[in-house]
């Protein structure tokens, strides 16, 4: 009886294990006649509709750190989408070719939000999405993406930036964001100036956003991803990671979704 009660347990544990499996996989979607490849992740024992996430990837373009971020989120019981900003899923393999990836991007604010909505809408259609909870995170190049959709008063829940750009050509008029705004930034960031930082916080208390900033003393650019180390020493880039500030800002991440999807 005792064998056959350990058998049974084992095989219901094993049985919740396989149910309870992270689902990852590629995805397309179109915008303005441009094939976009994200990656969708979501936890298939959830029943119900949850809140969704964009994650917008670093100027390097949709990798395998995009992904693993969505991964994670969908651990946490979202479903993410991990989205495509430069079209049929380019990554860049030297720092100037993905300074070039995103400045046709970011130079062009229309491009940036058709494709940041052609990903929001392809998000709110899932049938694991409650479409009315969605936020939007993003890295580097991301992080300045989903300021900029904030910016724009695009109906977000809450937007969260990592080591993002915080400069724009288009101020946030009053009232205009509609966004919960967290922005997590190394204060030994090089790429990011003190005046920009000044400027920026000038510019969010002016247009009333409702802003969380927060700054890591010595921590430079790039300090969530774990392969910056090596970005840095093959391309003499100003970035490190930072595993400190990396695992309190995913914390803070964490707690912000769970109060603006409350």
């Amino acid at each position: 009886m005792r064998y056959l009660l350990v058998g049974l347990i084992s095989l219901f544990l094993a049985n919740v294990t396989a149910h309870a499996e992270i689902i990852g996989k590629p995805v397309e979607y179109t915008a303005k006649g441009v094939t976009l490849k994200g990656y969708l992740a979501y936890d298939d024992s959830i029943k119900n509709v949850r809140p969704g996430v964009l994650v917008v990837h670093e100027w390097w373009g949709h990798n395998e750190y995009a992904r693993t971020r969505a991964n994670m989120l969908a651990k946490l019981g979202y479903t993410a989408l991990a989205v495509d900003m430069y079209g049929d899923g380019k990554t860049a393999n030297h720092p100037k070719e993905a300074g070039n990836f995103a400045s046709e991007v970011a130079g062009h604010l229309d491009v940036a939000t058709d494709r940041f909505m052609a990903a929001m809408t392809f998000l709110k259609t899932q049938t694991t999405v409650e479409p009315s909870k969605i936020a939007a995170i993003g890295y580097c190049f991301g992080g300045g993406v989903v300021l900029e959709m904030a910016r724009a008063g695009i109906d977000l829940k809450g937007v969260a930036s990592f080591h993002g750009s915080l400069a724009t050509k288009q101020p946030a008029a009053v009232g205009k964001i509609k966004a919960k705004v967290l922005v997590l930034h190394g204060e030994a960031d090089a790429l990011i100036p003190l005046e920009q930082v000044a400027i920026f916080k000038q510019e969010m208390q002016n247009a009333k956003a409702d802003l969380t900033f927060v700054g890591y003393p010595g921590v430079k650019h790039s300090f969530t991803n774990p392969t910056a180390n090596e970005f840095a020493t093959k391309f003499d880039l100003p970035v490190a990671y930072d595993e400190k500030a990396d695992k309190e800002s995913w914390h803070r991440l964490q707690v912000f979704l769970t109060q603006i999807f409350k």
